[in-house]
């Protein structure tokens, strides 16, 4: 789409896709929420999204997707994609930066369906958008967080480089839980990059970013 070029905007893995959702994928990702995301028993998020009834989680989870596109503003937006895995929607990984052009930092979250999980998707996922961070955008540290208990969330944060950044009390369906912080430096997202990801489509969504084009001597140091 020429006058929202981030539709164009492809992360390529050995495995995945990942895109901003047209109005297909949007219906896919829509029914991989209802087929459920986490026991019920547990909760991973922040935000218990997905302790809303159906059908409103469902309708949520999509104007969650469409509000990051309608409030993108260049010092402050949320990259919102779904991943795909021959063609079928797997889950969503988003990258948030505010102030990105003046901060170079960005921060991550993701899901994926049940069915998917503990496959390395989530791993792929995450470096995937770290790859736009860092090499195409030129971020200088990425950050993540997870509840103590959330041992994939932390496994995959662990497994690509990131290193402990305090933890702090977050409300967990009312009551009070321990969130652990991590960050990533680009020195060490260097000494972990493991994946090869092909990103194709940015340059004409730099300004939507925040930033102009970087040559290789022109990254923040």
């Amino acid at each position: 789409m020429s006058h929202w070029p981030l539709y164009d905007l492809r992360l390529t893995t050995d495995r995945l896709v990942l895109r901003l959702p047209d109005s297909a994928l949007l219906e896919e990702m829509v029914e991989l929420v209802g087929q459920g995301i986490h026991p019920e028993g547990e909760m991973p998020f922040g935000v218990p999204w997905t302790d809303r009834p159906s059908p409103q989680r469902e309708r949520e989870a999509v104007q969650h997707v469409l509000r990051s596109i309608a409030d993108w503003t260049p010092t402050s937006w949320v990259y919102m994609a779904v991943a795909t895995r021959d063609g079928r929607v797997v889950g969503t990984q988003d990258l948030k930066g505010v102030d990105f052009g003046a901060c170079r930092r960005v921060s991550t979250g993701s899901w994926l369906g049940r069915a998917y999980q503990g496959r390395g998707l989530g791993q792929e996922m995450r470096a995937a958008v770290l790859e736009l961070a860092f090499n195409h955008l030129g971020a200088l540290e990425a950050h993540s967080s997870a509840f103590h208990d959330n041992a994939a969330s932390l496994g995959v944060s662990r497994r690509l480089g990131y290193e402990p950044n305090g933890s702090w009390l977050a409300p967990r369906r009312g009551r009070p839980d321990r969130m652990e912080g991590l960050r990533l430096t680009r020195e060490r997202w260097e000494r972990h990059r493991r994946h090869q990801v092909l990103v194709t489509g940015v340059e004409g969504c730099l300004e939507l970013f925040g930033v102009g084009a970087l040559g290789a001597d022109q990254l923040p140091v």
